[in-house]
């Protein structure tokens, strides 16, 4: 196979599972970010220098690639895992060091635990007895970060259930569930998302959602709808960012549980968040004359450039889009408040693409409320401030070191002109308002 291959077949930019044949049979399966780039990875020409010849031993052998979208990063580590364990791939081997791939284990108990084994000590373990076992995942690091992200959609007891003073800090935080039956619940949607049934978790959870709020049980059902909109979207930067997505590294073949001889290859590459190619900003800004036609707007930058098609305006209604609790007295400044009403209408809507990194005007006030509204609705995207002088003027940038060190220049672009944006929207609000009198 050669890149002219390559060149026929429409790969989506998007993540999921790619499949390496030949004859029919699966030679080797992996995952990726974007399904487009990863693959096209494989037929660099300094393939064998960066990856050695097991690999393009690989490329060699096969004759057709097929992939399969996922909506997610962390669905694609699922599926991938569900298809090595189902075909075994002879391409997909193990490491020749003792370490063994990593299992996402449920225990057969009254209240059951969600653990981490690697295969050695799953088959070694007396402890416990298990209900199901999911694997086997390549990552260790990729699925403890899984993890983390599902930790938050359906709370669950791990291993360290029962340390003294853990348990009631973790329930404060909605790390673990707040009795026997959510737990039951959520271990019955952590097995249905470890299965890729996530369609049918949706279907049951707006089922219940639905008799919640025919019987009034309001704040149930708000709990429902947030574990729906975060399965919705599901946002793994965690998965992504510092960790090698090179699907796996290719070793010499052997049986999937045996194991051969053989020198490992050179590193496989590495998808890292903060690559130039994909990042996408999101900038906020709200402007208003002493409280009065409050507005705030967003505006869209990808690559360094403006995208005017993305940018978004909304006027300030002192309301939340998720708790009902106003937040925001339109009758005097709240700068913070209107943010906040304004990321959260932002993120209902689940259907415009999610950025690499959100901008606002402002101080630390600004940028916590942005991460708390993020937070409540289980969003991981990093965020910086921008602090400005008495003259409006840019004199300092909040947040993570290396993104602002990297994206300087974009992040200056997209605040200045969220500033300008949002001047010009309330302007002419303003007007509107004297034309009314």
């Amino acid at each position: 196979m050669d890149i002219k291959f390559l060149q026929k077949i429409k790969l989506p930019n998007k993540p999921g599972i790619y499949l390496f044949k030949k004859n029919g049979e699966i030679l080797y399966i992996g995952k990726a970010t974007s399904l487009k780039d990863r693959v096209k990875s494989y037929f660099g020409k300094d393939l064998m220098q960066a990856r050695g010849p097991l690999l393009v031993d690989l490329i060699l052998k096969a004759d057709k690639i097929n992939w399969q979208e996922t909506d997610s990063v962390l669905e694609a580590l699922i599926l991938e895992a569900n298809l090595i364990k189902k075909y075994q791939p002879k391409y997909n081997t193990k490491e020749k060091s003792d370490k063994s791939f990593n299992y996402v284990c449920i225990t057969k108990e009254e209240l059951p635990k969600v653990i981490l084994l690697r295969e050695r000590k799953l088959l070694g373990i007396h402890n416990y007895e298990f209900q199901a076992v999911f694997g086997p995942f390549p990552n260790g690091n990729q699925l403890r970060e899984a993890l983390k992200i599902i930790r938050k959609i359906f709370p669950f007891f791990d291993e360290k259930r029962g340390t003294k003073g853990r348990d009631e800090f973790y329930k404060q935080i909605k790390l673990t569930p707040l009795n026997s039956i959510e737990n039951k619940n959520n271990i019955k949607n952590i097995k249905l998302l470890f299965e890729g049934k996530k369609k049918k978790i949706l279907k049951n959870l707006n089922k219940k959602m639905k008799e919640y709020a025919k019987n009034q049980e309001f704040e149930k059902a708000g709990e429902i709808k947030r574990q729906i909109f975060a399965l919705k979207h599901i946002n793994d930067v965690a998965l992504i960012k510092g960790n090698n997505f090179a699907d796996n590294k290719i070793f010499d073949p052997a049986p999937f549980f045996g194991r051969r001889k053989g020198d490992k290859v050179g590193p496989s590459d590495t998808k890292i968040l903060l690559s130039a190619k994909l990042f996408k900003i999101e900038a906020y800004d709200v402007a208003h004359m002493s409280g009065k036609n409050m507005v705030g707007v967003m505006v869209f930058v990808e690559n360094g450039e403006l995208k005017k098609d993305k940018y978004r305006k909304f006027s300030a209604r002192g309301g939340s889009a998720f708790g009902g609790k106003t937040i925001l007295n339109t009758n005097r400044p709240n700068d913070v408040g209107a943010l906040a009403e304004i990321l959260e209408r932002r993120f209902a809507h689940t259907e415009w693409e999610f950025p690499d990194l959100i901008v606002v005007d402002g101080g630390i006030a600004q940028k916590n409320v942005a991460l708390k509204i993020l937070n409540k609705l289980n969003i991981a995207i990093p965020v910086v401030s921008v602090i400005k002088d008495e003259k409006h003027k840019p004199k300092a940038i909040n947040g993570n070191v290396n993104i602002i060190k990297k994206y300087k220049k974009e992040i200056l672009l997209a605040n200045n002109e969220a500033h300008r944006f949002a001047i010009s929207y309330h302007k002419n609000m303003r007007t509107k308002t004297f034309l009314k009198k």
